[in-house]
């Protein structure tokens, strides 16, 4: 494609070049004649600045409609579609999600060439953190209480939804290492079908260093976790996925979108990284800093709707060191096999898979964990 490039949020908190060439008139004209919504002349009014895909707000005859185009590689229809369809099941149930506009041939995702479309409608409410980056923590305690409690109601929701497994590891959030017996000999067996992370895993030495920063947490959660039920989740709950009607405490949540990481889990898995997400400012210049606050406000507000009894909140802490491991190998395949940056998948390896780890076994780690436990 001949768009030029154009930014996106990098991964130290900076602006980088896209992997991803912005959509284009082009694209906008040939969607045209598929969705009634992009029917007429349409222009592209902000280019979304994160860096997994492209994506627009497009202001067309009839109204403005969010357009978001992925590569092939990250995003068949089938896969696609697997998210819509959990969308649509959380819409019927009263959750306020953003709504997938179907083409012409009833299909929600269209493959043209190389490239995967969505069209969604755009959602009710202000994006308050539409221009910050996706591991900036949250900072207000009453809009935590608000996302914590959200969460708890789209569990709600979604107890009776089933689906199979997603049906590609590429940047969703799975669980299944961490409810493995042994997650490294769990991995081994995954490698045969991901040549993409086997060929990065065979340069570096992952089962060392596996065993050293994840294995003692995933020993301690002795199989708790494995027993946990399997529930299709969000499993990306930051503010930024959120949009927002009100000012200040009052504000409420009145649009719930990007499901791109959406997979069965656990509810527990969707609150612990709601929690890493919004309750730790991982990129804070002078290394990662907790804001303990911030999680326990969000614990509130989820318990406010649903019961979480003691031993979960037990579990919940014990699973928080490890609750990144797979979506952060899914990382680091996308950035080597995807997109062909090594540096990039060097940063998803050492910085968030392992570095991650590691950090909740330190001092500020630890009474992050222990304010958690404390509050059972």
């Amino acid at each position: 494609m001949s768009t030029p490039q154009h930014h996106v949020q990098g991964l130290d908190n900076d602006q980088v070049q896209a992997d991803w060439p912005a959509i284009d008139a082009q694209e906008l004209a040939w969607l045209g004649t598929r969705y009634a919504a992009l029917e007429g002349p349409c222009t592209v009014l902000w280019h979304s600045p994160r860096p997994f895909s492209a994506a627009a707000l497009v202001q067309t005859p009839g109204g403005r409609v969010f357009v978001k185009r992925h590569h092939l590689r990250v995003r068949s229809a089938a896969a696609l579609e697997e998210e819509h369809r959990f969308i649509a099941y959380l819409a019927g149930a009263g959750v306020p999600v953003v709504q997938v506009l179907p083409a012409a041939d009833g299909h929600t995702a269209l493959v043209r060439g190389d490239w995967t479309y969505e069209v969604h409608a755009e959602g009710i409410g202000a994006d308050l953190f539409r221009e910050v980056p996706s591991w900036t923590p949250l900072t207000d305690l009453a809009h935590a209480n608000q996302v914590g409690a959200m969460l708890a109601r789209l569990h709600g929701a979604a107890a009776d939804f089933r689906a199979p497994q997603r049906s590609t590891h590429v940047l969703v959030a799975r669980d299944d290492l961490i409810r493995a017996d042994d997650p490294v000999a769990q991995l081994h067996v995954q490698l045969a079908e991901r040549p993409g992370l086997a060929a990065y895993l065979a340069g570096v030495p992952w089962e060392r260093d596996i065993t050293r920063a994840i294995g003692p947490w995933h020993a301690a959660l002795g199989g708790r976790y494995a027993s946990e039920p399997v529930r299709w989740a969000h499993n990306d709950w930051h503010v930024s996925n959120l949009l927002w009607q009100g000012r200040g405490a009052e504000a409420t949540i009145s649009t719930v979108f990007d499901f791109g990481l959406a997979a069965p889990t656990s509810a527990l898995f969707d609150l612990a990284t709601a929690i890493e997400r919004n309750a730790v400012d991982w990129l804070a210049s002078g290394g990662p800093v907790a804001h303990a606050d911030t999680a326990l406000a969000l614990l509130d507000g989820y318990r406010q709707q649903q019961p979480l009894p003691p031993a979960d909140v037990t579990l919940l802490a014990d699973l928080l060191p490890v609750v990144h491991l797979d979506f952060a190998l899914s990382e680091v395949e996308y950035f080597h096999a995807v997109t062909g940056s090594r540096a990039n998948a060097d940063v998803a390896y050492h910085t968030f898979l392992i570095g991650h780890a590691t950090w909740f076994a330190g001092p500020a780690g630890r009474a992050l964990l222990d304010r958690i436990r404390n509050a059972a």
